[in-house]
């Protein structure tokens, strides 16, 4: 009867080593924390050197609005189209997985997102430029 109790012991202090994992890498929640801080601060430092710098734009009183139209809409076409590019690659990325792989899941997924892709290209190569002449005859 004390053997039993014993081994029932030994296999509950077993069990309770097993279920603790322990991380392999201790660092690598460190480094995600720190990820996560450096993030928030450099955000939040470009969001008031930001605000910073249009207050200071704004108080030298020389605004010129056609040149700020200008300006953010050839911005937004180059952002939207660098998304679109990205989007683009990554789609070529999964159909040449797929087809790699025989892999049609990869493959139909891959195709959407190269056209996705190009229609962001597309998108702001033909609707900013009307935007533009919209602002700019508004003002």
């Amino acid at each position: 009867m004390e053997a039993m109790n014993i081994t029932m012991a030994e296999n509950a202090a077993a069990e309770t080593t097993t279920t603790i994992v322990q991380p392999k890498h201790k660092w690598l929640a460190k480094g995600c924390k720190f990820a996560k801080k450096a993030t928030l601060l450099a955000t939040t430092a470009g969001v008031m050197m930001n605000t910073c710098a249009t207050h200071a734009f704004a108080a030298t009183g020389a605004v010129d609005t056609s040149s700020f139209i200008t300006t953010a809409c050839t911005v937004l076409q180059s952002v939207i189209c660098l998304i679109g590019g990205g989007v683009g690659v990554w789609g070529i990325v999964n159909l040449l997985e797929g087809y790699g792989n025989d892999n049609p899941g990869a493959k139909s997924q891959g195709m959407k997102q190269l056209m996705a892709g190009l229609g962001l290209i597309l998108l702001a190569v033909t609707i900013v430029p009307v935007l533009q002449t919209m602002m700019q005859g508004a003002v």
